[in-house]
């Protein structure tokens, strides 16, 4: 048997990812494009249309294979979906550290 680690916030860096961070944020957004689909309980080819995009494509990003699809497609698809997004620039709370990006679903 092995050990249990305990992980960070981003599974994609514990996993080794270099580009960990945009990673995280797609699944955000994919895993809020998904809530919306379940919850209108439109079907992959309904929300493809919908969508601009083809019904394979969905599901891969609805699975978390979303690397040829830009964090642009998929705020363009939360708003085909009826939802505002809103992108906000601050400076960090901690001076010393590069920005980062986040998801935050009101």
């Amino acid at each position: 048997m092995t050990g249990i680690e305990q992980g960070s916030i981003n599974v994609y860096e514990d996993l080794g990812y270099d580009n960990a961070a945009k990673m995280q944020v797609k699944a955000a957004l994919a895993a809020k494009i998904g809530d919306i689909i379940k919850r209108r309980r439109l079907t992959q080819t309904e929300a493809a249309v919908i969508l601009g995009m083809t019904q394979p494509k969905l599901s891969a990003m609805l699975k978390g294979r979303f690397r040829g699809i830009s964090e642009s497609k998929m705020i363009d698809c939360l708003n085909h979906l009826g939802r505002d997004v809103e992108i906000v620039v601050r400076k960090p709370a901690r001076a010393s550290r590069p920005g980062q990006t986040r998801v935050v679903v009101v």
